[in-house]
Parts: C-alpha cells; sequence; structure tokens
C-alpha cells in the first residue's frame, strides 16, 4: 500500500523545492535570515521559486514576496545569490508591505 505524504510535508517549501529540482526545473529558495521589530515571518521562513515566477512557501506578505520573486528569478538567471532588505527605514517600505514597523533580510540563492 503507497504512504501519503502527511498534508504539511506536501506545503513544505524544502519539499516542493525538492521536486522542482528532480523535475529538471532551475529554482531558487528564498529564506528569512534576520528580523527586527514586527516582522510578519520569522527567521528561517522560506520561498521557493522557479525560473517561470511560480512559488510556494512565503518569506513575509503583500508586495514583499512579488519583489523577492523577481530578484529570484534574476538569480536564477545569473546565478549570483543577494542578500535583500525590507523594511520602514527603506523608502520603498510602504509600496512592497512592511509599514508594520518590522524589518526583513531575505537571502536568495540559486538551488540549480
Amino acid at each position: 500500500m503507497e504512504s501519503i505524504a502527511p498534508l504539511d510535508d506536501v506545503r513544505d517549501p524544502l519539499i516542493i523545492a525538492e521536486g522542482w529540482v528532480d523535475e529538471g526545473r532551475h529554482v531558487a529558495i528564498a529564506t528569512v535570515v534576520e528580523t527586527w521589530g514586527s516582522a510578519p515571518r520569522p527567521v528561517g521562513s522560506h520561498l521557493v521559486i522557479d525560473a517561470q515566477g511560480n512559488f510556494e512557501g512565503s518569506v513575509s506578505g503583500g508586495c514583499v514576496e512579488g519583489a523577492v520573486v523577481t530578484e529570484a528569478i534574476d538569480v536564477i538567471a545569473s546565478g549570483a545569490a543577494k542578500m535583500l532588505e525590507f523594511g520602514v527605514a527603506d523608502e520603498t517600505a510602504w509600496r512592497v508591505g512592511l509599514s508594520c514597523g518590522g524589518r526583513i533580510k531575505v537571502y536568495v540563492e540559486k538551488l540549480c
């Protein structure tokens, strides 16, 4: 009898990333590496992105994830990892959705 993965495993961005790599997709992973103040997701949160802009997981909310997806597509194309920082001190904070007073640092790297 075939076992079925628990729902949490099916939605785990790291497991999804592994599956996408196995399918031959070019993939990047974004990881929250630091937070300050009121941050929407904790350190260690992941967002996995493929070269077509498909994504699973979460590193924040609102437009921050859109900005991370855009940067991740560049990382996939170039192979060069990036450290991104979003927060209220940044003039784009209101635009990307961190008007809550928090800041986050997100590391984006290519997996394959």
